[in-house]
């Protein structure tokens, strides 16, 4: 439907999503400027204390009511797909019996936007017996949970986007970006690499983009090679045969020299073109990538280079060879 012919109730209907959105970039901005006083501060703390126990083997257990008990399940999710232990425990669970998953050397997480949820004063209770870290997400610094905790990260308070001003939105659009915050500097700072990340996402889209070379590529036999004093036309039979449109040059030792492409075929058709050597024709020193390589940085040599196949090469000698159609029925682009 053109907006133009959008009828009162539909144009209401932008508005409010409008407002929405625009409360909750406000929501962050206001949080991203806190993050250059004392909430800063408060920010290092705390992941300074969550490496601390995660290098002694402890996790971080996320805990939260409500809709900040949602917030946390993902935040809990984030940073267990990131490199950071962690999980959720319900609160109301944890009252009757689920406080002996918390072990002395975990710390908790725990949110709130008023601080004042009743059910999370059982934890709040452990956590100071048994001296257990507790970093706290909430705008009320002196609320119960802000008193309680050891490391409050105290989120500046900023209007819901409900125009009641009661259902949470743009604060828990702000509890989600702190606890993302987290995530990412944790992962940041133990350098956290895309290998790391494929470990915990070995399925779906993003498993595809991570596979690497070696899981994608066809080897020996299957890979076009050819000496490098062959002629064009032994050249042109293994093209042929292979159905690549291309194929690589090896040298007595077996390193890749250089490729011959159709685009060199073409260039090069005159005469008896087919006795001459492949040396002459073909392109030296042509982009390759090793085994270990992750399918989205092979799809990134492709598109950089301009071409279709990429040859795959360990100490010089080609093992295998990745086409755009591999990747493209592997789901990676």
């Amino acid at each position: 439907m053109d907006l133009a012919e959008s009828t009162p109730s539909t144009r209401a209907a932008l508005d409010a999503a409008r407002g929405t959105v625009e409360l909750e970039t406000q929501g962050l901005a206001a949080l991203r400027d806190a993050l250059d006083g004392d909430l800063g501060l408060a920010f290092e703390r705390a992941v300074d204390a969550i490496r601390t126990v995660q290098e002694k083997n402890g996790r971080l257990i996320v805990t939260g009511m409500g809709k900040s008990g949602h917030i946390g399940r993902k935040i809990a999710a984030t940073l267990a797909s990131t490199g950071t232990p962690a999980y959720f425990v319900h609160p109301g669970e944890a009252s009757h019996g689920d406080l002996g998953m918390i072990r002395d050397e975990d710390a908790v997480l725990a949110l709130s936007w008023s601080g004042e949820a009743p059910e999370l004063s059982d934890i709040c209770s452990y956590c100071i017996r048994f001296s257990i870290p507790l970093v706290a997400i909430t705008s009320g610094e002196d609320s119960a949970l802000g008193r309680a905790a050891t490391l409050p990260l105290v989120l500046p308070r900023q209007p819901e986007a409900c125009p009641n001003g009661l259902a949470p939105t743009t604060s828990t659009t702000m509890q989600l970006a702190m606890g993302d915050a987290l995530a990412v500097a944790l992962l940041s700072m133990k350098g956290f690499s895309a290998q790391d990340f494929r470990r915990f996402h070995p399925g779906g889209k993003l498993g595809s983009k991570l596979r690497k070379a070696r899981d994608l590529m066809h080897a020996a036999p299957g890979i076009p090679l050819v000496r490098d004093d062959a002629r064009l036309s032994d050249a042109i039979m293994e093209m042929t045969s292979k159905r690549f449109g291309v194929t690589g040059v090896v040298d007595e030792a077996g390193h890749l020299v250089g490729v011959i492409t159709d685009g060199d075929l073409r260039r090069t058709f005159a005469g008896r073109f087919e006795d001459r050597a492949v040396a002459e024709v073909m392109t030296r020193k042509p982009r390759t990538m090793p085994p270990d390589t992750i399918a989205t940085e092979l799809v990134a040599a492709i598109n950089d280079a301009g071409i279709t196949t990429l040859f795959i090469v360990e100490d010089r000698r080609p093992v295998g060879i990745v086409h755009v159609h591999d990747l493209l029925r592997a789901g990676v682009i």
